[in-house]
């Protein structure tokens, strides 16, 4: 997919530098991740912004391989 240019009021750019900075991410990449969530958040109103941040952490682990199956009690050898 091709990249596409927009205009952001330098106030804006200004503090996504902040927040970019302290979450080690690039502009691009601050500003992707604030769409993720707001996209999430306009699809879940009722949903608080940690419980959207724990969703997205544990999909990140089930993707990188960092989870352990479950095995009910009674099931386990």
């Amino acid at each position: 997919m091709p990249a596409t240019s927009i205009r952001l009021d330098a106030d804006f750019v200004d503090d996504v530098k902040v927040y970019a900075d302290a979450q080690s991410r690039s502009v691009p990449k601050q500003i992707e991740y604030w769409a993720k969530i707001g996209r999430i958040a306009e699809d879940n109103p009722d949903m608080p912004f940690s419980l959207i941040n724990e969703v997205l952490l544990a999909k990140s682990e089930i993707d990188n391989g960092q989870t352990v199956k479950y095995v009910r009690r009674k099931d386990r050898a």
